[in-house]
């Protein structure tokens, strides 16, 4: 019996794909694995900010999160999108179960100071409601899995004192897989995995080791939004997480052959 953290970002939910993870899912729990999904939001906040007249406010790839911009993350992520993934759950047959921060500290969090961060300038930038990840509620998350249920996480953590905060979801999976010292993490995205040349799917590269990952950061080969993605799962990898799976473009029964033998479907990051 393994347990698997599975992080879906906003794209993937609004997608076809999102019907082949609810799947798979199904298939895991049904004999006997644990399974926790976490979820994003972002293109769909963005969406409904320009709806309202707020244009997003995006600093060095990251959201600047003020009072209207919180507002519109708990609609998409803490509402509609989790609805939507767990909807997805239950026509594959699984029991899922949506929860937030504010469900009794899914996800505990504090206020990020201002920081400086690459390509944001010299100075720290503060990003409001935007937090850091000081806690998950390992108790609830077991209770909730040992029972055959799929705990579904949006993106939003809360601190002591009931203060909600967005959260890169990418953050809150791989805190989640460490808290939970899972065996599987998976980061299901719109890249076929981790390429060298990111126009050619036949550049995949099945699997890196944390020494190879960081070369390849280093010389270039991994180029933009990856590259946060594999240091912040480089780092979880210390905790007794298994492997890490980088998948995309996937139907049904993938997930499952890339849990089976990393590497075959997406990239691997191993230790």
């Amino acid at each position: 019996m393994s347990l698997t953290v599975i992080k879906v970002g906003g794209d993937i939910v609004r997608s076809e794909v999102i019907n082949a993870v609810a799947s798979d899912v199904a298939t895991l729990t049904k004999r006997g694995d644990k399974v926790v999904v976490i979820h994003g939001g972002g293109p769909q906040a963005t969406e409904l900010q320009r709806q309202l007249g707020q244009e997003p406010n995006v600093v060095a790839g990251r959201r600047i999160t003020d009072e209207a911009a919180l507002e519109v993350m708990k609609m998409v992520v803490g509402g509609r999108l989790n609805i939507d993934v767990c909807s997805a759950l239950i026509a594959a047959g699984a029991q899922p179960v949506g929860l937030h921060g504010g469900s009794s500290w899914a996800v505990e969090g504090v206020k990020r100071p201002p920081v400086v961060v690459s390509g944001g300038g010299p100075e720290p930038i503060d990003f409001g409601h935007v937090g850091d990840v000081v806690g998950v509620n390992e108790q609830l998350l077991q209770l909730l899995i040992g029972a055959g249920h799929v705990p579904v996480i949006a993106c939003l953590a809360a601190d002591r004192a009931g203060r909600m905060f967005n959260i890169n979801a990418d953050i809150v999976a791989n805190q989640a897989a460490k808290a939970l010292g899972a065996d599987h993490l998976v980061l299901v995205t719109s890249a076929h995995g981790v390429m060298r040349d990111i126009d050619d799917a036949d550049s995949r590269i099945p699997t890196l080791t944390v020494v190879e990952a960081r070369a390849a950061i280093a010389d270039g080969t991994v180029k933009g939004g990856m590259i946060p993605k594999l240091e912040e799962s480089m780092r979880v990898l210390e905790h007794d997480v298994g492997a890490i799976h980088i998948i995309g473009h996937i139907k049904a029964g993938d997930l499952l052959a890339e849990l089976v033998t990393p590497g075959s479907i997406g990239t691997a990051l191993l230790p």
